[in-house]
């Protein structure tokens, strides 16, 4: 499926200026000094935020159909020519189109720090010009998708929908939020446009409001469910939960008469777990065990996990802000380094960065998954391109000279792969605080490039002597 295919009736904005100004100035300098030789890049998390354990990656979509419309149009050209920049260097531009090579771990692959999850290889004007773009993309994306995959594996089976859109950061943040918590086993989002445009479920209640702008709570209660007989899920804590849910069971009784059910009630503060299990009473006592109960509130997968270990009667839960800024730590320690450059001989030569508490790896690279004979993910090896290690290689070739070779898979197919990347992800790295540290080791053959690069460094840069 490809990107256009896939956004159907949604134009796609032309992002080729969404870059930092320094990617431009390094770019122009690039073309001055007829510096135009291919590079390789990798995009990688260096670290793991407090009590995560592993990432889940997302947004590749989006990068591949970035790079395959690049274009600087007239309006970006003129603009940036008021910014300083040379006549020949903008005539340059307005040729420019993406020729590079891209190998990426498919979206939805559980990842851990420091493995390459996008490698591009192209001319280094072309590879530096898209660093902002992919940084921006997979950072959003990865980190919701990480943080739903928490939540949605602390509510043990019961459904979790993304109800976060209100407080998350702007529009696109709102629409890529709802996409990646879906892939990560969210059953739906309140958003409607994403439902739209990514075809998610839709799920939404009521607010609070409806319920005041009538005179008496029980009429604002029949008033919708008369325009949703069969799928109506009433607001009941208003005023008071426990005669709110007295007046959702005469509700659901009135509508039984009428050949329909009463969807469920909703609990939006307090106590949820204490008033859960007063609500379950006395929708049972009246026959009601069909009528779910739906929690929502400033929730994330802490408060999900106390609640259910407190026996709360909740059958689903509505996850809002918390979720949709990852609010506990809203950026990941994402980045985008040079790792293989072209030498005086026209050939591919490894580099790395020697920078204190920022070390790169060098070379171009794969990474392989041993896994267990159930398919069980045992460790993972970061090893040179061209070795052959033991395990599945992770990275698969989606770009060549510029054109997706990557038969890109639906949102649902996306979502499978997540679920099964974190089914065969062990128990203890999926846990809420203190989880271990999966096994990511380094391949010989790289140790070995380290050490000479490393070594060779020192005498060339550090030990200087004009």
């Amino acid at each position: 499926m490809r990107m256009n295919d896939f956004l159907g009736h949604f134009k796609q904005e032309n992002m080729t200026l969404f870059t930092d100004y320094y990617e431009l100035t390094m770019c122009a300098s690039y073309f001055d000094n007829e510096h135009f030789d291919p590079a390789t890049f990798d995009l990688f998390i260096r670290r793991l935020p407090e009590h995560r354990s592993y990432f889940l990656f997302a947004g590749l979509e989006d990068v591949l159909g970035y790079l395959e419309n690049i274009k600087f149009t007239r309006a970006h050209l003129a603009y940036l020519k008021k910014q300083g920049f040379r006549e020949d260097f903008l005539d340059y531009l307005a040729e420019l189109r993406f020729t590079g090579d891209v190998w990426a771990v498919p979206e939805g692959t559980v990842t851990f720090p420091n493995e390459p999850l996008i490698r591009v290889t192209a001319p280094i004007i072309e590879a530096q010009l898209i660093e902002t773009f992919l940084l921006n993309t997979v950072n959003l994306q990865t980190m919701i998708a990480t943080k739903a995959s928490r939540v949605v594996h602390a509510a043990k089976g019961k459904s979790v929908v993304e109800f976060g859109l209100r407080r998350e950061h702007g529009i696109d943040a709102g629409m890529k939020v709802a996409r990646s918590s879906y892939i990560a086993g969210c059953d739906g989002t309140s958003n409607v446009l994403a439902g739209l445009k990514y075809q998610i479920p839709v799920f939404g209640t009521m607010a609070h409001s409806f319920v005041m702008s009538y005179s008496k709570e029980i009429d604002a209660f029949r008033a919708f469910s008369k325009t949703f007989p069969n799928s109506s899920t009433l607001l009941i804590d208003t005023y008071n939960e426990i005669a709110g849910a007295e007046k959702a069971a005469k509700i659901a009784k009135e509508l039984e008469l009428k050949g329909f059910r009463l969807g469920g009630v909703r609990l939006d503060s307090g106590n949820l777990a204490q008033t859960s299990k007063q609500v379950r009473e006395i929708l049972n006592k009246e026959g009601l065990g069909y009528v779910k109960i739906f929690a929502s509130g400033d929730l994330d997968e802490y408060r999900i996990d106390e609640l259910l270990k407190d026996d709360a009667k909740i059958d689903a839960f509505g996850v809002g802000t918390k979720m949709g800024t990852s609010a506990d730590h809203p950026y990941l320690d994402v980045i985008y380094k040079l790792c293989e450059t072209t030498n005086d001989r026209g050939l591919f030569s490894p580099i790395m960065k020697l920078s204190q508490d920022k070390i790169t790896l060098p070379g171009r690279k794969q990474v392989y998954r041993s896994k267990d004979k159930d398919g069980v993910y045992q460790k993972d090896t970061i090893a040179l391109s061209e070795e052959v290690c033991k395990g599945d290689p992770l990275l698969i070739k989606v770009m060549e000279k510029g054109q997706i070779t990557y038969d890109l898979p639906s949102l649902k197919e996306i979502r499978c792969i997540t679920q099964d990347n974190l089914f065969k992800l062990p128990a203890q790295y999926k846990g809420l605080s203190n989880a271990p540290a999966y096994p990511v080791g380094l391949s010989l053959s790289l140790q070995d490039l380290i050490k000479t690069l490393t070594s060779q460094l020192m005498q060339e840069e550090i030990i200087y002597k004009p």
